[in-house]
């Protein structure tokens, strides 16, 4: 087995937006394709609405995610992805949602949540390299609302930072999803990796 270089990705999301079934697509990917790889859930709320967060390691010894230590950071949900920040080593990459899916408490007005705008003034303040996509709409314009999550593995593959690229994860899509769910979510997957390279 060839020696690559160790990449670590943290996910966030909220319940519903498939953070989950993004591990284990890309941890498929990297499987298929013969490399070491290790994930798991850090912290998952079952019911909708509820904080998920998950990490996968490709080619690395620890079996875990510490504070500064990712080298990428998807964030599914604008919000998550600002409260994830400090598990981002600095001049990590950053791919996220533009769309919010408001916590309760910001839905009922109850609290503020900051401002999209604000939420890029501090990513940007922890690193130049980041990617914003409305994956909701992409996954709409593929066919479902629940394959912008593939979109944004799609903006990740696009950028050419994993030993993995797009094949790679098209043949674990189709490996591990129904013939029609796969196909509307390799749409969401060009489509992410299209606009991420816009």
């Amino acid at each position: 087995m060839k020696t690559i270089k160790p990449v670590r990705i943290f996910m966030t999301g909220v319940g519903g937006q498939g953070t989950l079934t993004a591990t284990t697509v890309l941890a498929q990917a990297a499987t298929l394709k013969g490399l070491p790889v290790t994930s798991g859930e850090i912290h998952g709320m079952a019911q909708r609405g509820g904080v998920v967060e998950s990490f996968l390691l490709i080619g690395c010894r620890s079996p875990k995610i510490g504070a500064g230590e990712a080298d990428v950071l998807m964030g599914f949900e604008p919000l998550e992805t600002l409260r994830a920040l400090p598990y981002l080593q600095p001049g990590g990459l950053v791919f996220s949602s533009t769309e919010s899916l408001p916590p309760l408490a910001v839905a009922t007005g109850k609290q503020q949540s900051p401002s999209l705008a604000a939420i890029r003034e501090m990513v940007d303040a922890c690193t130049p390299r980041s990617w914003w996509l409305p994956c909701q709409s992409l996954g709409i314009e593929a066919g479902a609302v629940q394959a912008g999550n593939i979109a944004l593995l799609g903006a990740l593959c696009a950028q050419n930072v994993l030993p993995l690229g797009l094949d790679d994860v098209r043949a674990a899509v189709r490996a591990g999803m129904k013939p029609k769910v796969a196909e509307i979510n390799l749409k969401a997957l060009d489509l992410g990796a299209a606009a991420a390279s816009a």
